[in-house]
């Protein structure tokens, strides 16, 4: 623990890297007033303090044209007074009844919606940032860059947003303290954008672009920023959960009062400490469900927001961002030396408990700090766990990053075990061409008993991603046998994979087809010791967008398998399918068809036919979409009919989501899923009440039955209801 603690420490005794903006970007700037008396965020700019501040009018489509002027006027106003900054927003629309504004629900992503985009960069480092949408519901979306291409949108702070229409278009007003923001109050320059979107025209606007694209590193400046404050920097988050669980089966009840307790400081204006006693995740959403057909462990994402916070810092590697479409999400991600949903969760995603955490997160200097640490209880025969994660790396040459990791524990098992590792990461979207370039290399090695060889991964990549124009890439990693992160996602050992692929994208000003591509996507698996593991190429032979956001894409793909132990794909009372040791060579060819989701009846269809393994599947993949004023239904489908010499056999997965806003501020959402797979179907209920930003109220009920002989004749299983409130106080 001393070494870590140097760690933190000799940052601090480094110089800051000097932020720089794109060679070829337009350097635009406004400058920020100060007020004494903050505007009243009530969606009306009615107050004289909008006046004093500098308009922002100069906006320019990134879509469908690049550059060209918008359809509608945008005008944005920014003042701020010692506490917060306020953003007025004022948006033309020469037909607002048909402002589109499906989504109601807080912390829902806009993709549908007509919405403003804000970008914050306060510490003007032009590498990550802080993203902030709004819609005219007044919903509040918030993400974390994690890289200036990729952000997280499960991160969430506190800020607040009202909207209203006038007879020309709609109005957002917002309020973002300073409190909500990692900041440096030194830095007087932050890196500054604002976009916005009408999603009937699919026109896309922004501030500051380059190459179609808008970031944290392609962006203005907000100048004279001055005498900010953020308070004492404490953040004290409370909350009791009442649990009622009881199983069916055993017929064992459990009630629980769990009372937790999260707390924040700013250690400095950019470096932040929390702590977490009794961790609760009660109330968190339950996890899509994904059929598996392939040999290797599926992947699902973080969901909880402790491990959220902050959770760009954590990230190595810029493992999982190759956007290669051969490749699968899992095969992406494998080889994280941290995945934080080992944490507090056990076999088959039962909760841990957890009894408390702390961590150090932030930034120093040129530095970016990420330091964790987690007491997890026992379960089972596994003994209680302590936990260290440590990453730090720092910011070179213009965009660049240069760090390392370190963790240590294992939180499922009493066996010891760590992991080293150092990153390089390279970014460039200076190139006079006007494309960007970014490169990554990486090492890791783990240390757990009996393995002290073999224990290594790698990777090199890099890659030119470009909307517009030729995009291409390579990169390759290598996963020894005995690598083995236990607090990351490895999934595929022994291996050396290889990813290639190129494409080219037009864009059409005026064309009802706004956007057609064409791409060729590569992987190929070797096994180090030799010989052919997996090899998959794809061939988008055309994807086009409408003017409308409508979508078609046609796709063939040649596939290689050699498997070299058998796999169950599919198990029934009296009846197992397993595809045998051997190589596999078939072809597939499939279809999207996509409407654009603005509409109030959207839908979604992929399909596709051809070989699998020594036989054949047909699949088909569907969604619609119904949505009103407050309500949103979604129903979908997932079908494989698949033919194997040793068996036939059909996979169903069906998803009802259901939401309802009794009001802006509380909500009813519901999931239904089945799977004839594991024959589970799940109820996941929730009543969500949120006063306001910082306040959360659930009433949650998870509800699971199963048909264990699969006689279509289902049992209840378990069922969990919670009653969780949770209130911020801030100092």
């Amino acid at each position: 623990m001393f070494k870590a603690l140097l760690f933190i420490l000799m940052p601090a005794m480094l110089p800051m890297a000097e932020a720089q903006n794109n060679a070829g970007v337009e350097d635009k700037r406004v400058r920020a007033v100060k007020v004494e008396t903050p505007p009243v965020i009530d969606g009306i700019l009615d107050d004289a303090v909008w006046a004093l501040a500098e308009p922002i009018s100069d906006f320019h489509q990134i879509r469908p044209g690049d550059m060209a002027p918008t359809s509608e006027a945008t005008e944005v106003r920014i003042v701020y007074t010692n506490d917060a900054i306020y953003i007025a927003a004022k948006m033309d629309d020469s037909n607002p009844e048909l402002i589109a504004t499906p989504t109601f629900r807080h912390g829902q992503g806009l993709g549908p919606d007509d919405r403003l985009i804000v970008i914050l960069d306060p510490f003007n480092t032009r590498r990550t940032g802080y993203r902030f949408e709004t819609n005219l519901n007044g919903v509040r979306h918030d993400a974390l860059y994690t890289t200036v291409n990729n952000f997280d949108a499960n991160w969430s702070t506190i800020w607040d947003v009202q909207t209203s229409t006038y007879e020309n278009g709609w109005i957002a007003e917002i309020e973002i303290p300073f409190m909500s923001l990692p900041m440096d109050p030194t830095t007087e320059e932050w890196g500054f954008n604002f976009g916005r979107g009408i999603r009937r025209r699919n026109e896309e606007m922004a501030w500051v672009s380059f190459n179609r694209q808008f970031n944290p590193s392609i962006a203005g400046s907000l100048t004279d920023m001055r005498d900010m404050d953020q308070g004492m920097g404490i953040e004290i988050v409370p909350s009791v959960a009442v649990v009622q669980s009881k199983n069916y089966v055993t017929g064992a009840n459990d009630d629980q009062l769990n009372p937790s307790l999260d707390a924040f400081y700013r250690l400095t204006p950019s470096l932040n400490a929390a702590l977490t006693v009794n961790t609760d995740f009660s109330a968190v959403e339950v996890d899509n469900r994904q059929v598996n057909l392939d040999r290797f462990n599926l992947f699902f994402p973080e969901r909880r927001r402790f491990f959220l916070n902050d959770a760009d810092l954590f990230q190595f590697g810029n493992i999982g961002n190759t956007g290669n479409q051969a490749s699968s999400d899992a095969a992406e991600q494998n080889g994280r030396p941290y995945f934080s949903r080992n944490i507090g969760l056990g076999p088959g995603g039962t909760p841990v408990d957890i009894s408390y955490g702390g961590r150090i997160s932030g930034r120093v200097g040129r530095w970016n700090i990420g330091t964790l640490a987690i007491q997890q209880d026992g379960f089972g025969a596994v003994d209680p766990s302590s936990l260290f994660i440590s990453r730090i790396s720092a910011n070179v040459l213009a965009e660049s990053n240069l760090g390392f990791i370190i963790t240590d524990g294992d939180p499922s098992s009493n066996e010891d075990n760590s992991v080293f590792g150092l990153d390089f990461r390279y970014l460039n979207t200076r190139l006079s061409s006007g494309l960007a370039l970014e490169g990554d290399a990486w090492f890791m090695a783990s240390d757990s008993p009996g393995t002290n060889t073999d224990n290594a991964a790698w990777g090199l990549g890099l890659r030119s991603p470009n909307n517009q124009g030729l995009r291409g890439g390579f990169g390759v990693k290598e996963i020894q046998d005995n690598f083995n992160p236990a607090m990351g996602f490895v999934n595929n050992t022994g291996i050396r994979d290889w990813k290639a692929d190129i494409g080219y994208t037009w864009f059409r000003a005026g064309s009802y087809l706004q956007q057609i591509q064409m791409g060729w996507d590569a992987q190929r698996v070797n096994f180090i010791d030799g010989g052919l593991q997996t090899e998959r190429i794809r061939y988008t032979l055309i994807e086009a967008n409408t003017n409308s956001r409508d979508n078609f894409r046609l796709r063939v793909a040649t596939n290689k398998e050699v498997v070299t132990r058998p796999f169950t794909v599919y198990r029934e009372p009296g009846r197992v399918i397993q595809i045998q040791p051997g190589r596999y060579d078939f072809n597939r060819r499939g279809f999207r068809l996509q409407s654009g989701n603005q509409r109030p009846i959207s839908f979604f269809l992929d399909g596709g036919i051809g070989g699998y393994y020594n036989g054949s599947r047909d699949n088909l993949s569907t969604n619609i979409r119904l949505q009103g004023n407050k309500y949103i239904i979604e129903a979908g489908y997932e079908y494989n009919d698949i033919t194997l010499p040793q068996g036939d056999f059909i996979t169903r997965l069906v998803s009802l989501n259901t939401q309802y806003a009794f009001t802006p501020n509380l909500y009813w959402v519901s999931l239904v899923q089945y799977d004839n797979i594991s024959e589970l179907l799940g109820i996941n209920t929730r009543l969500q009440w949120i006063p306001k930003a910082g306040q959360e109220g659930f009433i949650v009920i998870n509800y699971n039955m199963e048909d264990t002989d699969k006689d279509n004749d289902f049992t209840a299983l378990t069922r969990d209801l919670s009653l969780k409130f949770t209130y911020t106080f801030r100092f």
